[in-house]
């Protein structure tokens, strides 16, 4: 957990990261419209809603709309790749203990998902990325993908995490020369993180 609070973005319309990265973009003005965040974020209510201070809510933001820009200016090449990667966060899981019957893989190094909870979001993406060819990594952090990335030479990736740790992760993608595509984190923490899988899905 690279950030150094926390947060659940679970009750911020889902559409607001999306336009605000699109219309900035489009009208040539991304870093002119981040410096006017703190409007946004009273705007937006994202301190009620977040229950962030002003500060920590205009690092988060910044992070978010980055992040929905690189993956609209990603895109095209993501979906020419073939060989491709999910990289899910294991905190996502249901369960912390041994409830969850994922094993892991300290070779690689990653959990497997055992699929053991219906209602689990790291089973519902496990299966759906499966289905459409991705081989998927339930990762204790985010210090495991390059070692899995020297080593399986994926053309394309997905990662689920919280916008710092994904920010930290760009350069190491860019000097390999693969696609990524990113899926934040909704609510953070060391447990009981959450994503949204409408959104991965879109973006598988």
């Amino acid at each position: 957990m690279p950030y150094k609070f926390t947060f659940d973005l679970s009750k911020v319309p889902r559409f607001f990261f999306t336009e605000i990265a699109t219309v900035s973009y489009q009208k040539g003005m991304h870093k002119t419209l981040l410096n006017t965040l703190h409007d946004l974020i009273l705007k937006f209510r994202i301190q009620e809603a977040t229950g962030l201070n002003l500060a920590d809510a205009v690092v988060l933001i910044q992070d978010l709309i980055d992040l929905q820009a690189i993956n609209m200016m990603e895109r095209g090449k993501f979906l020419q790749t073939k060989k491709r990667a999910l990289f899910l966060p294991h905190c996502s899981r249901k369960y912390m203990d041994s409830r969850c019957r994922a094993i892991f893989d300290a070779a690689v190094p990653s959990y497997s998902c055992a699929h053991c909870s219906a209602d689990c979001l790291v089973n519902k993406a496990d299966a759906v990325a499966k289905k459409k060819g991705y081989d998927v990594y339930l990762l204790p952090g985010g210090s495991c993908i390059p070692k899995i990335l020297k080593s399986r030479s994926y053309e394309g990736v997905i990662g689920v995490a919280c916008g710092e740790e994904m920010r930290m992760l760009g350069p190491l993608l860019s000097s390999m020369d693969v696609a990524g595509q990113a899926i934040p984190l909704i609510k953070n923490g060391c447990a009981n993180t959450a994503f949204n899988m409408e959104s991965l899905v879109k973006v598988l």
